[in-house]
């Protein structure tokens, strides 16, 4: 294959992946709350308040990455316009940021919020005699790993995961010209 050739069939691999970016982000950000609700519901690993907060950050990405691709079907554009790929950018990048935060709090790098961090002692009498009776008892605790594989948490594959989503998110926010534009110019 000439070198010509062979740009340009990078070139249209760039486009068509820029164009299509949105709906794989979607049906990824949708893939990772089903797992994490997989866990959850079949694993019985209730989240705790940080493990929320990741959600949260997939569920804006569903939002933008929906919007874009049902802007791009109505209007009949070729994909979406960049800026919902560069905004999927921040809010991947925000979601990994969030998650090695989380990460770091169960390794006891550094102090999570007093919400949700467990405290250090033994449990009173009293205690005890609440948890038995049937009070409410605090939820799953934040700098606590309900869950490891190959010595990461689930947090720190979401770190992984929403920086990788976050790489592609940006590259697809590129303006890729085809080679035939760019002889023109």
């Amino acid at each position: 294959m000439t070198p010509l050739r062979t740009r340009i069939a990078n070139t249209k691999m760039a486009l068509a992946f820029s164009r299509w970016w949105s709906i794989t982000a979607l049906i990824l950000s949708l893939a990772m709350l089903g797992t994490a609700w997989s866990f959850q519901l079949f694993g019985h690993l209730n989240p705790c308040h940080l493990c929320l907060k990741q959600r949260d950050i997939y569920w804006m990405a569903v939002g933008v990455s929906l919007v874009g691709s049902v802007w791009a079907l109505f209007v009949g554009a070729k994909g979406p316009p960049r800026v919902f790929s560069f905004v999927l950018f921040a809010i991947f990048a925000t979601g990994a940021a969030l998650a090695l935060f989380h990460a770091g709090v169960e390794w006891k790098w550094w102090r999570g919020p007093a919400t949700c961090t467990a405290q250090v002692g033994e449990l009173s009498a009293e205690q005890m005699i609440q948890f038995l009776s049937g009070e409410t008892t605090r939820g799953p605790q934040c700098d606590v790993a309900a869950w490891r594989m190959f010595g990461l948490s689930m947090a720190g594959y979401n770190a992984i995961a929403s920086a990788i989503l976050a790489i592609l998110s940006l590259v697809a926010s590129l303006r890729f010209r085809s080679a035939r534009k760019k002889k023109a110019a």
